[in-house]
């Protein structure tokens, strides 16, 4: 096969400028500290659990009481357990759903865990458990309120913050704190004071990221674990602001089923192309969320439709494994444990994860590319099951296009990627012998940095 190395970065660029004005401002772009933190654990576990968990509902209706929730049992050692098997280094908890019922201790409202028969702060419960097996903990805070009577007027936005306030000084570090922009159609028209709520998550917990109606973390668009084929982390800023208002998030329960049907879509969020018409960018990194089943809480109805760990492992790659976060709803059920068939799944899931890393073959940190293409050899003839490749974010997401060979036991190449974007990580299957592999960048905004490129055996 002819390589065609001297068609690289270096040389043609793809038939795009490699520096230019407009290269210097998108490579400007770059993460926050707490971004590339993030970057570093890039799966994690959603904990859909409540008053929907005890009425069999998606969403409430509004008129709940605390005594409806009838749930008498509740192992959160055992949530943090099967999470932690599945490879997964985090869960975010439904703190606060649409239906308003708090999980936790709160002095803003009766309808709350400790006016119920369980009596018991589930939330601090779920932060112990999840410290205890090493995983952070961040919280998901419905700002749509059914059930608060003060929803729709000024004073809610203080009560909202009381809210946040006790959930970023009770419970510890948070590392994610998810924000939702699901409000019903028959919902009262109320604008947040969403700057007010950022500014309170910045001074509380600063190394928290703010997720999805928030500028740190964006939405990938769907609920059906599909990502772009070329997921941007630098893109218009004006997208940080897309999932509050409401006419572009979900507005009836029904809706959550319509967007899983939804496929990877061809929409340019960060080509060259995009970015040249926008003068405000931001550095807003994919979050891939998707549940386990077909619902976000656990039903007698769902129960049936669990998702196998073959597909699970495949979103992983196709999230994780392409410049985005996966956070995987796990629910656990109205006994207060998460299923028996969901805990083999997830264990089956943590795996084939570590699977991929198990053996390391050759693994180099490259740093900042002098040259259009590099060349590894294994000394041996090996079997390589995976190569993953991370650029260096904390200079951007640089590369644009990229081929990866390897070069068989016969000294022939055979390339086995035609890429393009890289960024915080792209896994690629290679499952085959040889004896080497050739990098080649084809397409790069100015000089690329590979952090990382990892053959694993």
């Amino acid at each position: 096969m002819k390589l065609k190395l001297d068609e690289n970065w270096t040389t043609k660029n793809g038939g795009a400028p490699l520096n230019d004005s407009d290269v210097d401002r998108y490579i400007s772009i770059r993460p926050t500290a707490a971004q590339v933190q993030h970057s570093k654990k890039p799966f994690y576990c959603f904990i859909h659990f409540g008053m929907n968990t005890a009425t069999g509902r998606e969403w409430g209706n509004g008129v709940e009481t605390a005594d409806d929730f009838t749930i008498s049992k509740i192992d959160t050692k055992q949530w943090a357990k099967a999470i932690k098997a599945s490879g997964a280094t985090g869960v975010i908890l439904t703190c606060k759903h649409h239906d308003g019922f708090c999980l936790w201790n709160t002095g803003t409202t009766d309808f709350n865990i400790m006016r119920s028969p369980y009596g018991l702060d589930i939330v601090e419960m779920t932060a112990t458990a999840c410290r205890e097996e090493g995983l952070d903990f961040g919280v998901y805070l419905s700002p749509w309120d059914m059930h608060e009577p003060s929803y729709g007027t000024p004073i809610y936005n203080d009560v909202f913050v009381r809210q946040l306030t006790e959930l970023l000084t009770l419970y510890g570090e948070i590392f994610e704190v998810w924000f939702d922009g699901a409000k019903g159609s028959q919902a009262k028209e109320f604008d947040y004071d969403w700057e007010r709520y950022y500014k309170l998550v910045r001074t509380l917990q600063p190394n928290a990221n703010i997720a999805i109606c928030g500028p740190d973390i964006r939405w990938v668009g769907n609920e059906a674990g599909a990502v772009r084929e070329n997921e941007y982390s630098v893109v218009p800023r004006y997208l940080t602001v897309a999932e509050t208002v409401q006419k572009h998030s979900q507005q009836t329960a029904s809706d959550a089923e319509k967007l899983q049907k939804i496929k990877s879509s061809d929409e340019d969020l960060g080509s060259r192309k995009t970015l040249k018409k926008y003068a405000d960018l931001t550095w807003y990194p994919a979050e891939v969320d998707v549940s386990i089943r077909d619902g976000w809480f656990a039903s007698p109805e769902n129960e049936s439709k669990i998702k196998s760990s073959k597909k699970l492992f495949e979103i992983y790659m196709n999230s994780v494994g392409k410049n985005a976060f996966l956070l995987l709803n796990v629910p656990p059920t109205s006994k207060g444990v998460i299923s028996r068939k969901e805990t083999r799944t997830l264990k089956k899931l943590g795996e084939k994860i570590n699977a991929i890393y198990a053996n390391p073959v050759l693994v180099s940190n490259l740093g900042e590319l002098k040259d259009g293409f590099t060349e590894f050899q294994f000394g041996t003839e090996q079997h390589i099951n995976y190569c993953v490749i991370n650029e260096d974010i904390t200079m951007s997401q640089r590369v644009e296009a990229f081929d990866l060979y390897i070069i068989k036991p016969n000294g022939k190449y055979k390339r086995v990627c035609k890429g393009g974007v890289i960024g915080m990580r792209r896994i690629i299957k290679i499952d085959a012998d040889c004896i080497g592999a050739v990098f080649v960048v084809r397409q790069s905004r100015s000089t690329p940095y590979i952090e990382q490129i990892a053959f694993y055996g």
